[in-house]
């Protein structure tokens, strides 16, 4: 039976389902949430504490799984998680965030003489649900090693390297999302206008080389024009941001990233901030007029 006491800060689309993870896993927890109704569901199972610093007080494991930078700068800082850490926990942040920021709250961890990991997630809800995200973890090798029962309970780990490694990987992670969304939803749209049936398209490709778990899963999502949100738009478009954020401090340019950007941009300008992100096909079908339709009756559907 797991001995170390984990908090949890943020229990939302994804916090939730990971929180229910760890207590299946035996862990005990104690929670934390802006809007406390959220932690509901689990109380009797774990505590629930009335501010992030009460949350981290006497816990061996910190996680957080917030929805911005600024948001857990506001957790960690403004609020007093950082202050209240106990000396010798782990501080595992598994938001996304700018590396620069990881390495801040880092360095802030280790005047605390607390350890810290930024441990961002690829999965969406799906495998925050079945304890199967790929969770890329950044610091050190010690404090990996004493998160990682909590962390297996959660998904697979990979060591990238030092702090702020993890958020590299994670934006690299996303940067392939929303490109490969666009393109998804560019080669079904053009199918479908051309005449040919989206759905068996689809399945062709998944059989060659164009096959993916973007293809696979937001794919049929497109088909079914299923846009309830795993992740939102506003969040892919908060990544893209901040991969061109970091490309322009690398002095690089990365012109499918902006143009992705861009396409989340006018979504989330045209009221789909709350989409899943594979709503970007609801964009593509704004500026061409165009509709990919649902199922099969959809092919070479017109508005």
């Amino acid at each position: 039976m797991p001995t170390s006491h984990v908090a949890f800060l943020g229990i939302g689309l994804m916090g939730a389902p990971m929180t229910r993870n760890l207590l299946d896993a035996g862990f005990p927890m104690t929670l934390w949430n802006r809007t406390a109704s959220k932690c509901e569901p689990f109380r009797g199972q774990a505590d629930i504490a009335a501010s992030p610093a009460k949350a981290v007080a006497d816990a061996d494991i910190v996680i957080t799984m917030l929805e911005n930078g600024d948001v857990v700068e506001d957790v960690l800082i403004r609020q007093g998680a950082m202050d209240a850490l106990k000396s010798g926990a782990v501080l595992v942040d598994m938001s996304s965030v700018q590396p620069s920021l990881a390495r801040r709250h880092g360095s802030l961890a280790t005047e605390r003489g607390a350890g810290y990991l930024d441990a961002p997630v690829s999965g969406g809800t799906r495998g925050a649900e079945a304890g199967t995200l790929s969770i890329m973890a950044g610091g050190a090798a010690t404090d990996l090693e004493q998160a990682a029962p909590a962390l297996s309970a959660l998904g697979k780990v990979t060591h990238i390297g030092p702090v702020g490694a993890g958020q590299l990987a994670k934006l690299a992670n996303q940067a392939i999302v929303g490109v490969t969304i666009g393109a998804v939803s560019e080669a079904l749209l053009l199918a479908a206008r051309g005449g040919a049936d989206p759905e068996a398209v689809r399945e062709a490709l998944m059989g060659g080389f164009a096959g993916s778990r973007i293809l696979e899963q937001h794919g049929q999502r497109m088909i079914d024009r299923d846009f309830a949100p795993g992740a939102p738009a506003r969040i892919q478009l908060k990544d893209l941001r901040m991969i061109l954020d970091e490309a322009r401090a690398e002095g690089l340019t990365l012109p499918l990233a902006q143009q992705a950007h861009n396409g989340y941009l006018s979504l989330v300008a045209n009221g789909h901030a709350d989409v899943d992100h594979s709503g970007l096909l609801l964009e593509l079908e704004h500026v061409n007029g165009a509709r990919l339709g649902g199922g099969r009756s959809g092919a070479g559907g017109k508005d």
